[in-house]
């Protein structure tokens, strides 16, 4: 049994919204409402948009206004008006950009993506599925995830590649039913995707029974909630489920409740509920309910569809040919054929040159019975070789589109690898020209011996700092242990052992085992030196690595020097760093920008200004770096 969304909140929003006289709390009622109303009410949904509208007129509140569009658009989506809902999908997509979340970004693709598809626009609606996936990477949301990967299901569906749909579908009723249960609306709603989706692919696969059983899921999943904007639909599947197991009793229950679904404004699936509910008549022999039901299926069919005509004057054909009316059974086959003839559908062609040659074969007109049964096999081979182009034009289709996304991951990664490329050889010669710079003085005025053992410890780090360079990846630990090099040689030698530091790394890191980029956190270290601690006689860094989640690191690199302020006032006074944090911290922020796949607005380094609460003297400067956790088995940047 699914669990059911308790309707007393909306019986309660409804009461207050009978009782608010605020305009503005009566825009937010009416907005929660229409939420929910969008999937089990579409009229009275309508009907809240309606004053909501009238509502914004004079008091604009921004998220009402894009979810008045964002609702509009579900709304016209299952009336299966899609012009006008692609119309509330740009309008909501425009005021996105300037106020909505990345997560409603996303969502509002996908969405649209279903009506592109509804509009056969399926490279459009990839398009927009990959922008969406794009953003999840960066900002995932469970719901949101699965709900891209029912519609990445429904676009290989469309390909006929059943395989990859059903995978799809599987995985997305996998993480839906693993949500907290009961689910939102909308997650129901997805769900009935998911479900109708699998219904199509096993009913291509001649899989009746689980085609049957996984229509019947998304009908009781409808019932159950009150979801009943596209019900007459999946009623008309399940019969035809049925109808195709020659279950003709339970068809007929099925194709009775897709004509009196009220809530589901599709002509055509109470068209082909008739037509289908008039054919199982037919089977059962009462005829005269059989006619009264396919007149009501065409007086429901467009005049253009040819297709739908031709099959229910076949059907009138069969009837009369079993009332043993010749005559008025002719007329109708022939409808039937030039109908087919118009739609050039050869296996509905093929399927009434059969019926035709079968019933002169009962008129003993052998000749006539013989020609059209050589018709029959002419249409057959026809349609067969249009099934085959199909096909290909599919496995085309499916190829290029397969090419064109490995193409532009193999290009994301190309450019990652280049910009990190680029990146890495500004950072090194720029860190070897400070240290250097760093030792020029020391060297000059110190012992030999002293000097020596500099130079030695000097050239260790900097056959690290070799070593490392052309590698994206090193383990924290390796990370860490240049670090510490580093700072003991500023200790040492620079500062003559007046600069203290601390290595504070949390016990849940396991620096052996976590990959991290290379040279991440020694520009911030080289920064505080070279800005904060510069011109004191020593100082005290502390660099402490905490696990901010499983995909995330946060560093904190912190001293007590001067501050920002009095840094930048030292700096102007000295022309050798000018350009010191534009090719040091600089570079990193933006190597850090390429591995979060983010935008450049996306902060990831933090710099705080520490001050003393009670005089605000400055106290030194704090940054916290978010670093990503990379798998460490990545080789060297060429072999990306």
């Amino acid at each position: 049994m699914i669990p059911t969304p308790s309707l007393l909140p909306v019986t309660q929003l409804e009461a207050k919204l009978r009782q608010q006289k605020d305009p503005l709390l009566r825009v937010l009622l009416t907005d929660q409402l229409a939420g929910h109303y969008v999937y089990t009410n579409v009229r009275r949904a309508r009907e809240l948009l309606v004053s909501q509208h009238e509502l914004l007129q004079n008091f604009p509140y921004q998220d009402a206004a894009l979810n008045y569009h964002l609702h509009l658009a579900t709304i016209e989506n299952h009336l299966y008006n899609f012009e006008a809902a692609e119309r509330h999908f740009l309008e909501a997509m425009d005021m996105l950009e300037e106020l909505g979340t990345v997560v409603q970004q996303a969502e509002t693709y996908i969405d649209y993506a279903g009506t592109c598809m509804n509009l056969d626009r399926m490279e459009e609606a990839g398009q927009l599925l990959d922008k969406a996936a794009k953003l999840l990477s960066n900002f995932p949301d469970e719901h949101v995830m699965a709900h891209m990967t029912c519609r990445e299901g429904f676009m290989y569906l469309h390909y006929s590649d059943y395989s990859k749909a059903i995978e799809l579908l599987l995985e997305a009723e996998k993480h839906l039913s693993g949500l907290p249960q009961p689910l939102p609306l909308k997650d129901y709603y997805f769900l009935t995707l998911v479900y109708s989706g699998l219904g199509r692919v096993y009913e291509r696969n001649d899989d009746l029974e689980k085609s049957v059983q996984a229509y019947l899921r998304v009908v009781d999943m409808c019932e159950s909630i009150g979801m009943r904007a596209r019900i007459s639909w999946h009623y008309l599947n399940v019969g035809n489920g049925y109808m195709a197991l020659s279950d003709l009793d339970n068809a007929e229950q099925y194709f009775q409740k897709a004509i009196h679904a009220r809530d589901d404004a599709s002509q055509d699936a109470r068209a082909a509920a008739y037509a289908n509910l008039g054919y199982c008549c037919l089977e059962n022999e009462r005829y005269s309910e059989a006619l009264d039901l396919l007149d009501k299926a065409e007086s429901y069919y467009r005049k253009e569809d040819h297709y739908n005509l031709s099959i229910i004057e076949a059907w009138r054909g069969r009837l009369f040919a079993e009332l043993k009316e010749p005559a008025e059974a002719l007329q109708h086959f022939q409808l039937a054929y030039n109908f087919a003839t118009d739609s050039q559908d050869f296996k509905q062609l093929a399927s009434v040159s059969q019926d035709i040659a079968e019933f002169y074969a009962e008129e003993e007109d052998f000749k006539s019975a013989y020609e059209y049964r050589v018709q029959h096999g002419k249409f057959a081979e026809k349609y067969m070789e249009q099934v085959n182009r199909r096909k290909q034009m599919e496995l085309e289709v499916k190829y290029e589109a397969d090419k064109k996304r490995q193409e532009a991951e193999l290009l994301r990664l190309e450019s990652v690898r280049l910009q990190l490329k680029a990146l890495r050889a500004q950072m090194n010669p720029h860190f070897m020209y400070n240290a250097l710079n760093s030792i020029q003085n020391f060297i000059g005025s110190n012992e030999s011996g002293t000097a020596e053992k500099y130079l030695a410890q000097f050239a260790r780090l900097m056959r690290q700092s070799l070593d490392y360079s052309d590698l994206e990846i090193i383990s924290l630990e390796k990370e860490i242990e240049f670090l510490k090099d580093y700072l003991y040689i500023n200790q040492k030698l620079r500062f003559n052992d007046k600069l203290r530091y601390e290595v504070i790394i949390d016990d849940d890191i396991e620096e052996d085992i976590m990959g991290v980029p290379t040279m991440i956190v020694q520009p911030y270290v080289e920064n505080a030196i070279e800005h904060g601690l510069r011109s004191l006689e020593g100082g005290l860094i502390r660099v402490e690595f905490n696990l901010l989640d499983d995909e995330m690191i946060l560093c904190i690199v912190e001293d007590n020097g001067v501050g920002r302020e009095k840094a930048r006032q030292l700096q102007a006074q000295d022309v050798r760093f000018h350009n010191h944090k534009s090719k040091g911290t600089n570079i990193t922020e933006k190597r850090l920008q390429i591995l979060h796949h983010a935008k450049e607005a996306d902060i990831f380094v933090e710099t705080i200004d520490l001050r003393d609460e009670a005089t605000g003297k400055p106290l030194g400067t704090r940054v916290e770096i978010k670093i990503p956790i990379v798998d460490i088995h990545v080789s060297k940047a060429e072999s990306l």
